[in-house]
């Protein structure tokens, strides 16, 4: 039966797989506490921001063409009229040959229409203010509208919100918002060789590297993670963890009991379930080709390889995505999530016809280039990931790259 099990995908069909996923429901949040959820409605302006012609400067309103011609040397005169009140409305209208002081942000007078800064003035103890500068039509104010239109579309679903996006909502009068519910995502570390971090492991037995590192890297993803610890390679363990799993969250990830071993018996349980679907078991690329997509109880179950740098490298190439996704990011958010920069190849780098290989590698800035250095391979290697500044991808029909080569490193 287990023979049935490996269907090796390409890394684009699998990633597309993943990605065809539902996205889970929504909720309304107050728009304070939004920042890292995503929208789950398109939101338009209901107002003109500003909804004022507003001072961009500290100085003096003017009509523009009282200013024309103004200079160091030949000055125009204009008669103080007054001075606008923050907060309050302007309401003093503004005739030819005057000036009213306004601070930046104040309302701007009915007439007025620029701006004189208050660095190229000189107010006399006449009671007239010196322009030293001319200044042309709306020169040094934010318009009506000039931020955002009524009726124009502030943020597209799929958006996960920033911290500025918040006060542009504000702005606009929204103080509430639509957003996808967080994915509940639970976690399943495998294996009778798996200790936790204050035991002392015995020969042949190693500390749990991955279930602390991917707890953090399901949150940063906007996860809500609950963690099922370790569970020993026994059936009957598995299948009552992934169903508790199945029951609560909208994703189980399981780490370790992917690879093709006699003992690996995750496929096996998952397939168990009611409602289960066997997706695919690999993907041709290094590090992390024997990873598990399948679907039980409706639910997708994504299981990463037990070495803790295939582990998170699949993660972040194949497990982000698929969290994001089910919180409703959009494809065209996911893209913009990878960070990349180029850099010269210090040394050659081998690879394998037929499989996609992602390099660890460092970054160092000489001259006015940046120098990507290959770290080593071993996919049990943790601190060659902690090192790493980014990975470099070497396609599938490359037999390598060599020494000099420009090439994008994909950052962590």
């Amino acid at each position: 039966m287990a023979q049935t099990f490996f269907k090796v995908l390409a890394p684009q069909e699998a990633l597309r797989l993943l990605l065809a996923v539902e996205s889970v429901g929504t909720e309304p949040v107050p728009t304070i506490k939004a920042r890292a959820r995503v929208l789950a409605e398109d939101l338009y302006s209901a107002v003109d921001l500003p909804h004022f012609h507003r001072a961009a400067m500290d100085g003096y309103a003017v009509k523009a063409k009282d200013t024309f011609g103004a200079s160091q040397s030949l000055p125009a005169y204009l008669k103080l009229a007054g001075v606008v009140e923050m907060g309050k409305e302007a309401t003093q209208a503004l005739n030819s040959g005057e000036a009213i002081r306004i601070s930046t942000g104040g309302m701007m007078p009915p007439q007025a229409d620029a701006v004189v800064m208050v660095e190229y003035t000189d107010e006399t103890d006449a009671g007239l203010v010196e322009i030293h500068r001319g200044v042309s039509p709306w020169q040094n104010v934010i318009q009506i509208g000039d931020d955002i239109k009524q009726g124009e579309p502030v943020f597209q679903r799929g958006r996960r919100l920033k911290a500025h996006d918040l006060g542009a909502l504000t702005g606009v009068g929204i103080s509430s918002v639509p957003v996808y519910k967080r994915p509940r995502v639970g976690l399943i570390s495998t294996g009778d060789e798996i200790v936790d971090a204050d035991t002392e492991p015995r020969p042949g037995q190693v500390r749990n590297i991955n279930q602390h590192s991917l707890a953090g890297l399901i949150e940063e993803c906007g996860g809500e993670l609950k963690d099922w610890g370790v569970i020993r390679d026994d059936r009957g363990d598995l299948s009552k963890a992934i169903g508790e799993a199945l029951e609560w969250g909208d994703l189980v990830l399981l780490s370790g009991g992917s690879s093709m071993g006699a003992k690996d018996i995750a496929l096996e349980t998952i397939l168990s379930f009611p409602d289960s679907e066997f997706i695919f078991h690999g993907i041709s690329i290094a590090p992390g080709k024997p990873t598990i997509f399948a679907r039980a109880c409706g639910k997708p179950i994504l299981g990463l390889p037990g070495y803790p740098v295939s582990a998170l490298v699949i993660f972040d190439l194949f497990g982000a995505p698929l969290i994001r996704r089910l919180g409703g990011e959009s494809a065209a958010a996911l893209q913009r999530f990878s960070r990349s920069v180029r850099a010269k190849l210090k040394t050659n780098i081998a690879s394998q016809l037929g499989r996609e290989d992602y390099v660890r590698v460092t970054l160092e800035r000489q001259s006015d280039r940046l120098i990507a250095t290959p770290l080593p391979s071993k996919s049990g290697a943790i601190f060659t990931l902690v090192k790493a500044d980014g990975m470099v991808r070497i396609e599938m029909n490359q037999d390598g790259l060599e020494q000099g080569e420009e090439v994008e490193v994909i950052l962590f």
